[in-house]
């Protein structure tokens, strides 16, 4: 009989690591959290310096009183969730929940689930790490003390149903700023212009292309059409020489191995993957995935750390594979080492395969296509992370016309490096805009001018951002951590603050109208400085730098009397109806437009005594034929769309509207 009951999250974590264990070994697992905070009351008795009160999840009862069965029956239970705050403050509930005389508990952390590592882990357990405990703690409860005081001011200014939250309303804030920037930004026409040439005695079609660059030595900056007609009449008559040649070799150094935000930015960029997509797929590739007579196979590392450190044992894999497969040119002398960021977890690993000696080419068969692209992206960027770097022969070349200066650039690939394996998308741009070919040339050699090519443009303003670049922004401003990244955005595009449109995330009128509010009344909380500055103090508790009760007084004295304050100054925008043209169908009184949890809508001036209330259609026909319908918006467990007012009769939907010649579907 088994004499070791072991706890992890999830039932495909426990069928991975139940065959690394021998028989006295009983693998169970806890479905996530079993212990939390109450989803309906604040659950932190301020009063009482902060102490929580805690609760079993209604839905993990069953769950709880089955570990507590387990339990009883065992001499030792090691608690095996996953290596950070999150798996920490799991393991500490579920040992306060199953204590017991008999029983000696003992915590086990593997960043990877291979047999190694995970007996490795077995034969070094350790206590509780209360630093990372108080952490998570502290995190959860700011959390709750802002989400569930902002909250309800938003329902009783906005909309029942909103939410605010300490990170993700500064997420919403970064998005809104940046939708104001683009409305704001004015479009200036500037001109190019490029110039066809060739070496004398060549024929035509040996030509190249120089793009002008300066006038007297200062950068040129040609505003509109007439100015580019002036400067074109005095270009056609003059002489074009070879003024300057300059060679250089560029070494391009390989990237990382992959941290979350890394990770997350690339698969966007890659594979047109959401954050959420991307740390859902990586889960299921960390956990483990059947391979053939293997069985379950855990085939990356644990995929939320901010760490680029690899182990010894994966670097001496990586140099294997490279050697056989590519030589000694593309390893180098001294094993890469890369650099982390301050207050990184290094006792943690970059995101990594477990096995370099595992291609994806021999595991296709066992993965989903997600599955496939997302392993194949994270094993390229482990391989390349261990080889040369690339050596690039750039060729600059300056050509004199009259005081204008044109310039023309190429660049040759002397040796790929670890480019014949991962390239960023930016690498591939910058490498296609400098590619071309340059004549061999000689200073002070005379050219022949075969055209001149006038091009007009406009600036652009900034972009939207995508999953990928906000993530990046959020590592950069220091809001966050590896684990939130993909549920803050999730949670403002759920609670419809934030709509993705062609993968980038706009802000919807609703999440401007909050964020805007709360900006004014609550500059502090969703200040970035202030924001980044909280997180390094989490990092401090953690490190056992900070009381975090310390902290969590610190904070919430002053943002109660900003709350307070803001419960008399704050806008209601519940109050603020605005009359229309429309006749409720049911009693023929005026609509209004008011807000709800879903945006503006249509509601009887009557109500309450009428309860009537539509949708404002958008002013579109429906296309479908012979429907004389308008559409609307519409919501469902998919996100907005847009449906016909005369369904269920239309079962028109499209998720843009017709204007945007999106292809459009009929719902079954």
């Amino acid at each position: 009989m088994a004499k070791k009951l072991v706890i992890v999250e999830s039932p495909a974590k426990s069928k991975t690591i139940r065959k690394f264990l021998g028989p006295d070994y009983v693998v169970e697992a806890s479905m996530g959290h079993i212990i939390d905070l109450p989803k309906k009351t604040l659950g932190i008795d301020v009063e009482n310096n902060f102490e929580p009160e805690y609760i079993v999840i209604p839905d993990r009862r069953k769950n709880l009183a089955a570990l507590k069965k387990e339990a009883k029956t065992k001499e030792a239970v090691y608690l095996a969730a996953d290596p950070d705050r999150e798996g920490e403050a799991i393991s500490w509930h579920l040992k306060n929940a199953l204590a017991d005389e008999k029983n000696k508990f003992y915590r086990v952390t593997f960043d990877e689930i291979t047999k190694d590592a995970v007996q490795a882990a077995f034969k070094h357990p350790r206590d509780i790490d209360m630093n990372l405990v108080n952490a998570q703690q502290a995190r959860r409860i700011l959390d709750r003390l802002v989400g569930y005081t902002l909250s309800p001011l938003l329902w009783k200014k906005v909309s029942r149903g909103l939410s605010a939250g300490r990170v993700q309303s500064v997420a919403a804030r970064l998005i809104v700023e940046r939708e104001e920037e683009i409305k704001k930004f004015n479009s200036e026409e500037y001109w190019e212009i490029e110039a066809q040439l060739k070496r004398k005695g060549d024929a035509p079609k040996e030509k190249f292309k120089a793009m002008l660059e300066k006038y007297q030595n200062k950068p040129i900056d040609i505003k509109k059409h007439p100015e580019s007609e002036k400067v074109l009449e005095i270009l056609n008559k003059e002489n074009y020489i070879v003024s300057d040649i300059r060679e250089t070799k560029r070494r391009k150094k390989p990237y990382p191995s992959f941290t979350t935000s890394k990770l997350q930015q690339e698969a966007f960029n890659k594979l047109r993957f959401s954050s959420v997509k991307s740390m859902h797929v990586a889960q299921t590739l960390y956990e483990g995935v059947e391979i053939g007579s293997e069985g379950s196979i855990g085939l990356i590392t644990y995929m939320r750390t901010d760490s680029v450190r690899i182990s010894k044992d994966a670097q001496d894999e990586a140099k294997k594979y490279i050697l056989e497969k590519y030589g000694k040119k593309y390893y180098p002398e001294v094993p890469n080492l890369y650099k982390a960021k301050k207050r990184a977890q290094e006792a943690h690993e970059a995101i990594r395969p477990t096995s370099p000696l595992r291609p994806p080419h021999d595991v296709k068969d066992y993965l989903t296509p997600d599955q496939m692209k997302l392993y194949t992206l994270i094993w390229n960027r482990f391989i390349s992370s261990q080889m040369t770097e690339s050596i690039l022969a750039q060729t600059t070349v300056d050509i004199k016309a009259g005081d204008y200066l044109f310039r023309t650039s190429a660049t040759k690939v002397i040796f790929d490096g670890y480019a014949v394996f991962y390239e960023t998308e930016t690498d591939k741009e910058e490498e296609k805009e400098k590619e071309g070919r340059i004549p061999q040339l000689s200073v002070d050699e005379p050219l022949d001018l075969l055209e001149l090519l006038p091009s007009q443009h406009f600036t652009k303003p900034p972009p939207r951002y995508s999953d990928g670049s906000l993530v990046k922004a959020l590592e950069e401003l220091g809001i966050g951590r590896p684990s939130t990244y993909a549920p803050t955005i999730s949670t403002i595009v759920t609670r419809d603050y934030v709509r993705r449109e062609s993968g980038y995330l706009k802000p919807t009128e609703l999440g401007t109208i909050v964020t805007k509010l709360l900006m004014e009344h609550f500059p502090k909380v969703l200040d970035v400085e202030f924001t980044a500055k909280m997180e390094d103090e989490l990092d401090g508790i953690e490190e056992g730098e900070i009381d975090w009760k310390i902290l969590l007084k610190s904070f919430y004295s002053p943002f109660m009397h900003t709350v307070e304050k803001a419960k008399l100054d704050m806008k209601d925008v519940k109050k603020e109806i605005v009359s229309t043209n429309e006749i409720c169908e049911l009693c023929g009184k005026p609509m209004v437009i008011k807000w709800g949890r879903r945006g503006k809508f249509l509601s009887c001036s009557d109500y309450p005594r009428c309860k009537s209330a539509k949708s404002i259609t958008s002013g579109v026909k429906c296309p479908a034929p012979g429907c004389i319908g308008e559409l609307v918006e519409r919501r469902s467990k998919r996100g907005m769309f847009y449906g016909c007012t005369k369904f269920p009769a239309c079962r028109y939907t499209a998720r843009k509207l017709p204007d945007d010649k999106e292809e459009a579907k009929e719902v079954i």
